[in-house]
């Protein structure tokens, strides 16, 4: 006697030959996914080390980053920093202040004049600053 082939069965080797080829159609898996994620996280997490930043720093400027992964890659960069003698990267100075920073600021800017108002970007006070400057 001989077993038929249920359509079921039929269906489940079709699907399965499908899906077999998604990595091919450029279509990633949960697990390709996952593996994805947990490995950027550790990227980001020992760059922040090795940077100098501490862990909270990492979480504040990578919000979408894992923080389990973002940990565990800044704690095993801190373990490799620390076995081989490794100093911190230095930091880099912050860019000084724009001059239009100093006037927002209140600050005198290059023409040695304070700003009461917003200026525009030619040094020139907007017209509600000249008009309260001129009733002085």
């Amino acid at each position: 006697m001989r077993c038929p082939v249920r359509p079921v069965t039929l269906a489940a080797l079709a699907l399965a030959s499908l899906l077999a080829g998604c990595d091919q159609l450029g279509i990633e898996s949960a697990a390709a996914v996952a593996a994805k994620r947990e490995a950027e996280g550790k990227a980001i997490g020992a760059g922040c080390r090795h940077a100098g930043r501490s862990v909270e720093e990492c979480y504040d400027g990578n919000k979408r980053a894992d923080k389990a992964s973002v940990f565990a890659g800044w704690k095993e960069m801190n373990e490799y920093m620390r076995e081989n003698k490794m100093e911190s990267a230095p930091r880099a100075a912050p860019p000084p202040p724009t001059p239009t920073e100093h006037a927002a600021d209140g600050e005198e800017g290059k023409d040695g004049a304070k700003a009461e108002g917003k200026a525009d970007g030619k040094g020139a006070a907007k017209p509600a600053a000249k008009a309260a400057a001129a009733k002085h």
